[in-house]
């Protein structure tokens, strides 16, 4: 094959490429299909315990693929307002069949790459496997939109896809850490440190117009839903609550408490959704973890804070405009 013909060979590939991603946004980040890993690492790919126990292959955070195990998520046309997407399965037929984890069978998260916007949405799936809901993208700038799901008889994924929306947008700088969070009239103070390699206890707090909020509730199974992404990559944690409604021991607040586990050192935002008064609210937090990516001492199972180890911080829903956007609604 002569140059000229290897050049136009090129073009019509990148031509190709470009063309599907048009109007659905771009895909983004490394494919990996189930013939180029191990089934153990299957099971942790996506960042979901599976209860199979230790393996010696790294678990890969959610969110960082857009194909994995023979799932891809795939954007899909659709009008003004609206947002549609199918989980493509390994025999390439759009996948109809999920179960249901924390109360829904899908669940969309899309943040704007700086980490300026959040929202957790909950699509309808009509027959042939196309999941729509109005629009979650709330302005200009990239965007990374995670589909947290269960196909049926397989294990969690998280899949994340690129959106690109239009229009006049510069990029803002993640809030500094904070101890407090305020979103309407609510305030949520978190304790907590986050260290690479062990799991986190984090306890968020409650309270509205200085009250302790004892009446939280339930959604999506629990008192709240807290979600991590990692500054940078975006790499997607689903952050699992102690205890849920119901089981004799668990209190609908002022306090809720979860577990981490976070791959690296590094900046994190928290999203954490609670219900209360009728409505669902978003508190907003930044934290940085470090230093330990080894095992916990003796005496400290699942880790925690070290004596020289700065004290946890949050970032308050009074963040420059863009940020927090407090009390956005919530499908």
């Amino acid at each position: 094959m002569n140059i000229a013909t290897k050049l136009s060979a090129c073009t019509l590939g990148l031509v190709t490429v470009f063309g599907a991603a048009y109007g659905v946004g771009q895909l983004a980040g490394p494919v990996r299909t189930a013939d180029s890993a191990s089934s153990t690492d299957a099971a942790h790919s996506a960042g979901h315990d599976t209860g199979s126990g230790a393996t010696d292959t790294p678990r890969l955070p959610g969110g960082l693929l857009v194909s994995d195990w023979g799932y891809t998520l795939t954007g899909v046309p659709a009008p003004a307002g609206e947002f549609a997407f199918r989980i493509i399965g390994p025999d390439g037929q759009p996948v109809t069949r999920f179960d249901v984890a924390h109360d829904k069978r899908m669940h969309l998260i899309v943040a704007r790459r700086d980490l300026s916007g959040f929202r957790h949405v909950h699509p309808e799936m009509a027959a042939d496997g196309t999941w729509r809901v109005a629009s979650p993208l709330s302005g200009p700038g990239s965007w990374r939109a995670f589909a947290d799901f269960t196909p049926s008889g397989a294990a969690a994924l998280t899949l994340g896809l690129d959106v690109a929306v239009p229009g006049d947008f510069r990029p803002r700088a993640l809030p500094a850490p904070a101890p407090t969070a305020e979103v309407d009239d609510y305030r949520v103070r978190l304790d907590g440190t986050l260290t690479p390699g062990r799991t986190s206890e984090l306890t968020l707090t409650v309270d509205r117009n200085g009250q302790p909020v004892t009446d939280l509730a339930p959604y999506l199974g629990a008192y709240g839903h807290l979600v991590a992404l990692r500054a940078g990559d975006l790499a997607y944690l689903h952050v699992h609550p102690d205890g849920e409604p119901g089981d004799g021991r668990t209190p609908a607040g002022p306090e809720i408490t979860f577990y981490a586990d976070v791959p690296s050192a590094g900046t994190y935002r928290l999203y954490l959704d609670f219900q209360h008064g009728g409505a669902v609210r978003t508190a907003e937090f930044t934290l940085t973890a470090g230093p330990p990516t080894g095992p916990a001492p003796a005496g400290t199972p699942g880790g925690g804070a070290t004596p020289d180890q700065p004290a946890p911080t949050a970032t308050a829903g009074a963040e420059p405009p863009g940020h927090g956007e407090p009390g956005h609604g919530h499908d």
